[in-house]
């Protein structure tokens, strides 16, 4: 496909292009001395010229009607194209062949009761010019005598392509040659029948033939052009078409012009980097955003009338219109013809209508048979997402089943009415809350809260404000779980001890995840930085005492110094964005509580804000809170209704 920034640079570009062509306006006796007159005129030649015809001429007769063809020509336009196999460019191969068919001149007499005339034209490209001998067979082979030879010697020298006055002929009126018209059924074509003149008879001019077919009422679709060439090479006896009517073409109805793939049955694989094709990336959803042109109506066009060669008008019918398929959360532009996205989902046509869902349901399982689920709204299966695969949602995924060894992420919330079983490796991120009935061996990262009913097994969960697990079967094993305002479950740890269970709060756990990142950027840094000022140390020591290093070595140095004064400066930013997140951490409000609404067991580590304390003993129903940097064990502290209630009437019971 070619996408909006390469269409711009192709506009550029023939712009460009076309603002480069110089035209001229050229005349000439025949079109073949126009296209000559214009070679000279653009200095190029012959086979780099096309044109266009403005006008045609005509030859006249006998000095009358002449007129002069009128062509605007250019230069033909190069496009550079890469040569194959070594040879010639397309380009070269187009202007080596000839533009202009190669043909000889020639001779033609004519017969008329005012003598006998001579007409000479010239040879077209390569083609050999008519002699002076050619054009005297041609007066003999028509009996005509008393011949200017000077007049033949003149007009074959000029070959003008006009009727000159070569000699006389004994005429005879009653041999002259005779047209008549032939007009077929329902008047679509008009044709001449010729019959040859006798001895002394004239012959027929074009404008003999043009003047007698508008007589027998032919006067649309004649070929002035064929029936000038067949006065000069007359066919007798047959039926000659000279005149065509044309059919009238009814116009195109209106119809929409679409921006995304209306089949819905239609499946893209999409080849991945190491070129192999991933069937789970399926490409079924259509995603839009807000303000996206989806379609565009094409209207009707009238319909173009067809004429017979009587002139007679042969009536067209118009294309019909159509209405615009306006369906749920589309409207129209100010053109009258766009239909736009009111808001981001996905579009699909249901009814016959253009519909923007924000909704996208998947009926059973998300496998092979769904692919990867990538989405700009909200997004709801009915069945489990199966283990390596992932949805991506802007807006909310809902999750009838359970969740594999798979990738979750959302905007909003994310609600698993079964459970998630990470199996080590599935991940689930929400910008606001998540909301499971347990969660075992996952990694789980939540905007603002992490609800869960039954119990969280051996995971890690960051939460940006809670984590709360309450139920009958509510308990926290294993695992480490970061919130910034408060941790609280029915059960914190296991009476068999087993992994470890680390609850920690009051900072923010995003923050506090960057703070140990950049800690170890630094860290890592500040060792190579020392490395190198060891090696560079050495390197000067040795140039101190030799008063040279060689040439590899002093370019090893020179290397050194430069990465030393990189290192020094990423070592400055580290610093300062250390900073900005200590001092972030620092000056935070936040209380922090680690709450077990039943029982805490021993083994189980509370972290408050910078304070670090293992629990030693057995405690029931109690808040662990952080008071004058010492770790308290107060009274158990109920968490707020927002936690219980849930999002659309989930709840954690």
């Amino acid at each position: 496909m070619v996408d909006f920034v390469q269409l711009q640079g192709l506009m550029k570009e023939r712009l460009e292009r076309d603002r480069s062509i110089r035209t001229v306006d050229a005349l000439g006796a025949t079109l073949e001395d126009a296209v000559a007159e214009a070679s000279v005129l653009l200095g190029v030649s012959l086979r780099r010229i096309e044109y266009e015809i403005a006008e045609r001429g005509s030859p006249g007769f006998l000095g009358t009607g002449k007129k002069d063809w009128k062509i605007r020509a250019y230069e033909k336009a190069v496009r550079k194209k890469a040569k194959k196999g070594g040879g010639r460019s397309e380009d070269e191969e187009a202007f080596i062949s000839p533009v202009i068919e190669d043909r000889d001149g020639d001779a033609f007499v004519f017969l008329s009761h005012e003598g006998a005339f001579l007409k000479v034209i010239p040879p077209v490209g390569r083609g050999r010019r008519a002699g002076e001998s050619h054009a005297m067979d041609a007066l003999h082979a028509r009996n005509v005598q008393e011949i200017d030879e000077n007049a033949v010697r003149e007009t074959v020298r000029q070959a003008a392509g006009v009727y000159v006055k070569a000699g006389t002929f004994a005429v005879n009126p009653m041999n002259d040659a005779i047209v008549s018209v032939e007009i077929s059924a329902q008047e679509m074509k008009g044709s001449i029948y010729v019959t040859p003149p006798g001895p002394g008879g004239c012959d027929l001019s074009a404008e003999t033939f043009l003047s007698v077919l508008r007589n027998n009422n032919v006067t649309y679709g004649i070929n002035e052009v064929f029936l000038r060439e067949f006065a000069d090479r007359p066919r007798y006896k047959e039926a000659v078409l000279v005149a065509e009517g044309t059919r009238p073409v009814n116009g195109n109805d209106a119809y929409m012009q679409y921006n995304f793939e209306t089949d819905q049955s239609k499946v893209t694989l999409k080849e991945g980097a190491n070129g192999k094709v991933d069937f789970k990336d399926l490409n079924i959803i259509q995603n839009v955003v807000e303000g996206q042109p989806l379609a565009k109506k094409i209207d009707s066009q009238r319909g173009e009338p067809g004429h017979t060669v009587s002139g007679k008008i042969i009536p067209a019918k118009n294309g019909r219109d159509i209405t615009l398929p306006l369906g749920k959360n589309v409207h129209v532009a100010e053109d009258g013809h766009t239909i736009i996205a009111d808001m981001n989902g996905q579009v699909v046509v249901a009814g016959a209508k253009i519909n923007v869902e924000p909704v996208y349901t998947v009926n059973g399982d998300v496998n092979l048979k769904t692919g990867n689920i990538i989405f700009l709204g909200t997004v709801i299966i009915t069945g489990n997402v199966e283990d390596g695969f992932s949805v991506k949602a802007a807006g909310n995924i809902e999750v009838h089943g359970t969740v594999e060894k798979a990738e979750l992420d959302a905007e909003g919330d994310i609600i698993v009415y079964q459970g998630i079983t990470g199996k080590n490796e599935g991940s689930v991120k929400a910008g606001r809350s998540i909301w499971a009935r347990f969660i075992e061996n996952g990694t789980i990262e939540a905007g603002n809260m992490v609800v869960v009913s039954d119990g969280i097994v051996n995971s890690q969960v960051d939460a940006n404000k809670r984590i709360i697990c309450q139920g009958k079967r509510a308990h926290i094993v294993g695992g480490r779980l970061r919130a910034s305002e408060e941790i609280n479950a029915k059960v914190i740890g296991s009476p068999m001890g087993g992994a470890e269970t680390i609850c920690e709060v009051g900072y923010d756990p995003r923050e506090k995840a960057k703070l140990d990142v950049l800690q170890e950027s630094k860290a890592a840094s500040e060792k190579q930085l020392e490395d190198i000022q060891l090696n560079l140390q050495t390197l000067i020591n040795i140039k101190k005492q030799r008063k040279s290093l060689p040439e590899d070595k002093e370019a090893y140095l020179h290397e050194l110094m430069d990465k030393r004064e990189e290192l020094t400066g990423e070592l400055a930013k580290l610093g300062r964005n250390l900073e900005e997140v200590q001092d972030y951490l620092n000056n935070l409000k936040t209380r922090g509580k680690v709450s077990a609404s039943s029982k805490v067991y021993p083994g189980v580590k509370i972290v408050i804000r910078d304070v670090r304390e293992d629990v030693r003993n057995d405690y029931k129903a109690v808040t662990f809170i952080l008071e004058n940097s010492l770790i308290r064990v107060t009274k158990y502290e109920e968490p707020d209704d927002e936690a219980k209630r849930g999002p659309d009437g989930y709840t954690t019971n």
